[in-house]
């Protein structure tokens, strides 16, 4: 699967959340627990996850296109949802 980004969006998140989303290529898709965001209308599918980098758990954005998956946001997962993933 391609992963790909705005590099706009890019920008923002590295100034937000202190990681690129380009990190999302060290993904550990296997580890990935995820729902349906609709928290909001967005006029396409979008899924929020959890999974891990490395020995660190991340919460991804992101909406799937064909053959591409487009990450809309990474961040480190807070201790909360650090709690919640383990209890899944």
């Amino acid at each position: 699967m391609n992963i790909t980004f705005d590099s706009t969006k890019d920008d923002a998140n590295q100034i937000k959340h202190g990681c690129s989303l380009s990190d999302a290529h060290f993904i550990e898709w296997e580890t990935l627990v995820f729902k349906l965001d609709d928290r909001f209308h967005y006029g396409e599918i979008r899924f929020v996850g959890y999974a891990y980098i490395g020995l660190r758990l991340y919460c991804v954005v992101y909406t799937d296109r064909d053959d591409q998956r487009r990450i809309i946001s990474l961040r480190k997962a807070n201790n909360r949802e650090i709690k919640n993933y383990a209890s899944t």
